[in-house]
């Protein structure tokens, strides 16, 4: 993704030349193009095993009716030049290929700027088409609700309505809202809610002020998607754990994209200003911020080095470690990443790639 104001910060094919656990991306790897063929199932020591995508991305063509001349219709038009974000038999084809029985689907937060009616009927159209979807294809998705953060007890409303009504698992939101913190008091009556539900939430990075929208960013390299997104998470998630959002919502249960950022990464950082003298605002927390990866946090596998995924786990423990492809976007995530991953127990592979989500989202 461009810096403007777009859908996502990942450009397919952005990935290109990475190696993962000595695989590169340039040695065959797409996520998107597979032709018709047989579905591969993947095993581990023999058992077949269900594979969930935690981490998976779609888009609405049918906003822009909503839209019309409204500045937002931008963003939709440019998010829709990556034709394979909208739903369709080449993301059935792409999922055989690579192994992955079920996908978590998802709009990534686009129209926190729509006024509160058209911010109704948007939410209320992506909800519906993503229900219809997963109705359709009922053993390979599941479907994480839209919601209009930007008016917190609508948002609230909106996610109610679809997981009673449209059968979906939770909703999927942005690390902020039109300049806010999610950690503001503005926002408990959504996060009342989704801890009342009892769902998870999946929170994806959209463009921020602060973080995103940042001139130093540009130029070569792609830091605006390499940089700016984990930077966005970790800064999302440090704020709910320090401003105490996770001890007012204990029942709280989020999966925050592409690892959590870099905070998993430096979490002992946190850990001690947060006990000493000079982090004295955050001595008033429950337990550690490392500690809140052991309940109400979870995390992708969108870490890409083996190292990488090892150091992940050791710091969250396996149970809040999803697999995720950032799919339509040309990332190096198959499933043999965690297959090959020597440090690996075959439960802790089942978990990972399936088997906590499938109880925790109640995939069948």
């Amino acid at each position: 993704m461009t810096t403007r104001r777009t859908f996502l910060r990942g450009v397919a094919g952005a990935g290109a030349g990475m190696v993962v656990g000595g695989f590169s991306s340039d040695a065959g790897w797409a996520q998107v193009g597979a032709p018709a063929g047989k579905r591969r199932e993947v095993r581990i020591g023999g058992k077949r095993i269900k594979t969930v995508d935690v981490h998976a991305h779609c888009f609405m063509p049918e906003v822009l009716d909503l839209l019309k001349d409204n500045p937002l219709a931008e963003t939709a038009r440019a998010t829709l030049n990556t034709r394979t974000l909208v739903l369709g038999e080449q993301r059935l084809r792409d999922m055989d290929a690579q192994g992955i029985d079920c996908q978590v689907i998802n709009v990534n937060a686009w129209a926190y700027g729509a006024e509160r009616g058209l911010a109704r009927d948007l939410v209320a159209l992506q909800n519906e088409k993503i229900a219809a979807w997963c109705a359709a294809h009922p053993d390979r998705f599941v479907g994480m609700a839209a919601v209009a953060l930007q008016y917190p007890e609508l948002a609230a409303e909106q996610l109610e309505n679809a997981v009673k009504k449209l059968g979906l698992r939770g909703a999927a939101i942005g690390g902020s809202c039109e300049g806010l913190e999610l950690s503001d008091r503005k926002f408990d009556p959504f996060w009342a809610k989704a801890e009342e539900l009892g769902v998870m939430l999946f929170m994806h990075p959209q463009p921020a002020p602060g973080t995103t929208n940042n001139a130093r960013l540009q130029g070569r390299g792609g830091l605006g998607n390499i940089v700016v997104n984990p930077l966005e998470t970790t800064v999302f998630l440090s704020h709910l754990i320090v401003e105490g959002t996770l001890d007012r919502f204990p029942g709280l249960r989020i999966c925050a994209a592409h690892a959590g950022g870099f905070l998993t990464s430096y979490l002992g950082r946190s850990d001690a200003h947060c006990g000493r003298g000079i982090g004295g605002d955050c001595r008033a927390l429950k337990k550690k911020p490392s500690e809140y990866f052991k309940r109400e946090l979870f995390v992708d596998t969108m870490i890409f080095h083996d190292e990488g995924l090892r150091h992940l786990v050791a710091e969250t423990g396996v149970g809040q470690v999803f697999y995720g492809t950032d799919y339509p976007f040309d990332w190096p995530v198959g499933v043999d990443f965690v297959l090959n991953a020597k440090f690996l127990s075959n439960a802790e592979k089942e978990a990972i790639l399936g088997g906590t989500l499938v109880k925790l989202l109640r995939i069948t």
